[in-house]
């Protein structure tokens, strides 16, 4: 496949990575995105994402390939979509206050529709509501005059990568396709084959596709509730939820999630809100979904309380270190993280809060430069979570910068052990 030109729309945590890997197979692929200081640093070599492939960072990949002329970005689709048959669409589809936004992939697919050639492929690789390809991109793409699956070819795949593991699963992850027709179908395959080894499996609607997609990030959801809930229970009764998922995941029918500060980033967060308005249109009122949102989006409020709780000084007298804000452990993307959350709650009741985390670009009015920074004079410890750069075994570090009123650690990673903790000094909360 070296040599086709492949055009993706939107250079994010899922577009970026996917372009490189078309690239590192030969393509010639061009990067559309309306930020246009996003285009500037990408064509520079610059992207603060913690993906790599075969033991190169995606920093090194894409110098490869700038270098090697197999990839650009472009904040101009008119010049990408000139020369290039297949169209890759990973815009996502924001939510506000509980709303769906259409707009930025609407704008995407209204700039593809008027320079859309007869032949051409669109794939839309995003998370969307169930229904969105045809009802809203085919009608669109239409507009251009041209009719899909005879004139212009269309079809849907949803990307399934966790952050972090972007190259590996795009190759490995088996992939369900489906196109509004057969030949929409089989093109997507074939461009799809070029960077995906495991199976692709043919979905027979591409309403099927969609709503499995939705489901999945759903039954995330609903998995992180049930052990968020538990981990109240297990408190109470004095013994440690961890503990207990790892002894129930002994089962071999069992597969617990982890609990955490709470549910972050783009995909899992928002799931349900792009069922809602599917489940509203045929009038259907949806139980279990509405109460495990609502549960994990109450975590970041508890969490805050157990900070709150252990502190040895009046709230406006307090400072409190945040190590990690990412959504996750070992990530950049700050999206909708529930450390936001906390620290929101923290500040409204007085705490100052100084937050380090060495992965995420955005500066905060409360970020720290450093850890140093972070822990001088600090009264307790919250960690939400882990990154490369942050040493947290390093506790008698920790102790020497720390006020001595009674310093504490919130753990909500599950890095600590009571023992190693209260030798230095610290109190530890879990929870």
């Amino acid at each position: 496949m070296a040599g086709r030109r492949i055009a993706i729309f939107g250079l994010g945590f899922v577009g970026l990575p996917l372009a490189l890997s078309f690239a590192m197979k030969g393509c010639q692929v061009f990067g559309v995105d309306v930020d246009a200081q996003l285009v500037k640093s990408l064509n520079k070599g610059i992207t603060h994402h913690l993906e790599a492939h075969q033991g190169k960072s995606i920093q090194e990949i894409l110098k490869e390939q700038l270098r090697a002329g197999r990839f650009r970005a472009s904040t101009e689709a008119k010049e990408a979509l000139a020369s290039c048959k297949d169209i890759i669409v990973t815009v996502g589809v924001p939510v506000v206050e509980g709303i769906p936004d259409l707009t930025p992939l609407r704008n995407a697919v209204t700039s593809i529709a008027r320079e859309l050639r007869p032949g051409q492929l669109v794939l839309i690789r995003s998370t969307v509501i169930p229904g969105t390809t045809r009802k809203v991109v085919q009608p669109i793409l239409e507009s251009s005059g041209l009719q899909v699956e005879k004139d212009f070819f269309l079809a849907y795949a949803a990307e399934r990568i966790a952050e972090g593991r972007a190259f590996e699963e795009f190759e490995n992850m088996p992939t369900v396709v489906c196109g509004v027709g057969r030949t929409s179908l089989e093109r997507a395959k074939e461009v799809l084959s070029i960077v995906t080894k495991a199976e692709l499996i043919e979905a027979s609607s591409i309403e099927v596709g969609e709503t499995a997609k939705v489901l999945e990030n759903l039954s995330r959801d609903v998995n992180i509730a049930l052990v968020n809930e538990f981990a109240r229970f297990t408190k109470a009764l004095g013994i440690d939820i961890f503990e207990v998922i790892k002894v129930a995941n002994t089962h071999k029918r069992v597969n617990l999630l982890q609990p955490g500060p709470g549910v972050g980033g783009y995909c899992v967060p928002n799931a349900f809100y792009y069922l809602l308005p599917r489940a509203l249109e045929l009038d259907l009122n949806l139980r279990l979904f509405p109460v495990a949102r609502q549960i994990n989006d109450e975590v970041p409020l508890h969490v805050a309380g157990l900070i709150l709780k252990n502190l040895p000084v009046p709230p406006v007298k307090a400072k409190v270190a945040v190590l990690g804000i990412a959504m996750k452990d070992y990530s950049n993307d700050d999206r909708l993280s529930p450390a936001l959350e906390i620290i929101k709650v923290l500040q409204k009741a007085g705490v100052k809060v100084a937050a380090f985390d060495p992965a995420v670009p955005k500066i905060y009015p409360f970020s720290a430069s450093s850890l140093e920074e972070a822990l001088n004079g600090a009264h307790g410890i919250a960690v939400l979570a882990r990154q490369h750069g942050i040493d947290y075994q390093n506790l008698s570090y920790f102790w020497k910068l720390m006020s001595k009123e009674g310093p504490f650690i919130v753990d909500t990673r599950n890095i600590y052990k009571r023992p190693e903790v209260e030798k230095v000094g610290f109190r530890l909360e879990t929870l």
